[in-house]
């Protein structure tokens, strides 16, 4: 299963695009209180840096502090959306 990362217009936003439709609804999460009820934001939000994670159809898209760099963040974030896949197919 693939899921690509692709930059935004923000340079602290990055999109992550799923092999499938899994969100039929806008979910957005603001923090980690809010994220607490959903599998998948509530790890994304667990790596330090993460400030913001919505999802829509086919896509996550992650926002960062603006300190933090995505190279610490692609490959756990990518992580956290391929376990959550396997475990809700």
């Amino acid at each position: 299963m693939s899921v690509q990362a692709k930059p935004t217009p923000n340079p602290n936003a990055m999109k992550f695009t799923l092999p499938e439709r899994l969100f039929p609804k806008p979910l957005s999460f603001a923090s980690p209180q809010e994220a607490a009820g959903h599998p998948l934001a509530a790890a994304i939000f667990a790596l330090d840096g993460v400030y913001n994670v919505f999802m829509v159809r086919d896509f996550v898209t992650v926002n960062k502090l603006p300190h933090v760099a995505w190279e610490d963040l692609l490959e756990p974030i990518q992580t956290c959306i391929e376990g959550y896949l396997m475990n809700h197919r």
